[in-house]
């Protein structure tokens, strides 16, 4: 019978046990203990050990640095690492960002918003932190000043070169052309000592409003803010700015400084990077940053990018998804290679593949049977039975009656099964087979070979006649 003859075929015989059951059960258990020990050791929990990056801030005594090791501490916990790159400012910032992509050894840089970028960088802004930073000048005796013009002739300290205290003010002093401010290249330390012994009038600082340099400069050095006159005015010429305010008491409740409330301006801190960074290890730090400033991806989502640069197409996926997508969080290596929503473009082009693959399969299979079926029908008129496979398994074909043309007629009816033979064991070695479904084609070798046999034999008898 052909599914005898198939259960032959997909007989397995059965492997011989050279263990005793003892054996087998220790060695079971060993392999899963190792088994556990490899999992514990590749611990496949989300972390941030694939996060190892570089990052410029700024002075070591300013919010830059500070903001950038406290996220740094934050990787850490989650077993990454982020080096904090002290630098002048933002300018010098930008600068070796850009330097830094040829070689990545530098990957992330704090920027202060409405710095001018050099023609040809390849930067992108991936976020802004929450809190704007205050244009914040200092002086004693500053409430006099309510007009441009008293500022005449004043001395300033303006930030060390390269810092954006320093392309700030300079924007602001373009503004002021014509009063007389004499600018000075300084630290902000030495900014404010020079204050404090009259060698300068006034000392400007980009900076948190609510960081202990404010406070201390107010309550010990007994300096005053400024607020320079028609802030509103002053803001709209400088797109990137808005106009803050620092209430009467913030920085010491007590003696109540500053005395009034005061104006000053206000711009964002901006997270850029220069692409050397990896989509996965982007998506990691972000997830870092948004710990550390809980209102980070509120902040950004859906808002309007007026920086000037190109947002990171990650950083908008992160924000939309209010998070890194699961790749990232489970599989950053593949997000890597690709995007996530690339990953399932490509699951679902493979699934439509297998799918045509695996219908063009079914359908010349279903042609081969066609075929066999057909060749079967003709077979059974030749020999003159209603039920070919039966007789065939019983050996109850009898050629006797067969005219004299027989012999031709059964060759032909070989050739036609020799044929579809052929080009089942052709089709069967296509890419298009799914695996494992060879077998199909297996089986209908197998029941051509019976009908092959089975003309053989009567060729034969035939012939002895």
């Amino acid at each position: 019978m052909p599914i005898e003859r198939l259960k032959r075929a997909f007989r397995q015989r059965e492997a011989r046990r050279w263990l005793s059951p003892g054996i087998q059960t220790a060695a079971f258990f060993i392999v899963l203990a190792l088994l556990t020990c490899l999992v514990a050791w590749l611990d496949p929990r989300p972390s941030l050990r694939h996060v190892q990056i570089a990052m410029l801030s700024g002075s070591t005594t300013g919010n830059y640095y500070s903001t950038v090791e406290k996220v740094g501490a934050e990787t850490a916990r989650r077993k990454g690492r982020v080096s904090n790159l002290s630098s002048a400012g933002s300018v010098e910032n930008i600068d070796r960002l850009i330097a830094g992509a040829k070689n990545c050894t530098v990957h992330f840089a704090l920027v202060q918003d409405g710095i001018t970028y050099p023609e040809g960088h390849q930067l992108e802004v991936i976020g802004r932190l929450p809190r704007p930073e205050s244009l914040v000048i200092l002086g004693r005796n500053v409430d006099r000043i309510t007009a441009a013009s008293d500022l005449k002739g004043f001395r300033i300290g303006i930030g060390p070169v390269g810092s954006g205290t320093e392309h700030m003010m300079r924007r602001v002093l373009t503004l002021l052309e014509g009063v007389g401010l004499q600018a000075s290249t300084l630290a902000i330390d030495e900014q404010l000592v020079m204050v404090q012994r009259g060698q300068l009038d006034l000392a400007a600082m980009v900076l948190d409003d609510e960081g202990k340099l404010l406070q201390t400069a107010m309550a010990k050095l007994n300096l005053d803010i400024l607020e320079l006159p028609d802030m509103e005015s002053l803001a709209r010429h400088l797109r990137f700015a808005r106009v803050g305010v620092i209430a009467a008491g913030q920085m010491d409740y007590v003696r109540k400084l500053p005395r009034k409330e005061k104006k000053v301006l206000q711009l964002d801190a901006l997270i850029v990077s220069n692409g050397c960074a990896p989509d996965g290890v982007t998506q990691g730090f972000l997830t870092a940053v948004a710990e550390v400033f809980p209102t980070f991806i509120r902040h950004n989502k859906n808002q309007p990018n007026l920086t000037g640069l190109p947002m990171s197409a990650v950083a908008v996926n992160f924000y939309t998804a209010e998070g890194p997508d699961l790749l990232g969080k489970y599989a950053p290596w593949a997000v890597n290679i690709m995007p996530q929503p690339t990953w399932i473009q490509l699951g679902v082009a493979f699934s439509i593949l297998f799918s045509g693959m695996a219908l063009w399969h079914r359908y010349r299979l279903w042609r081969v049977d066609v075929n066999r079926v057909k060749i079967e029908r003709d077979v059974a008129v030749f020999f003159g039975t209603s039920d070919i496979m039966e007789a065939i398994a019983a050996t109850r074909l009898d050629p006797r009656g067969a005219g004299p043309d027989a012999p031709a007629q059964i060759d032909k009816l070989m050739q036609r099964l020799s044929e579809l033979s052929e080009k089942c064991r052709k089709q069967s070695l296509s890419l298009l087979v799914p695996m494992g479904e060879e077998m199909q084609y297996r089986y209908q070798e197998m029941l051509i070979a019976e009908l092959q046999r089975a003309l053989a034999r009567c060729k034969q008898q035939l012939a002895e006649r």
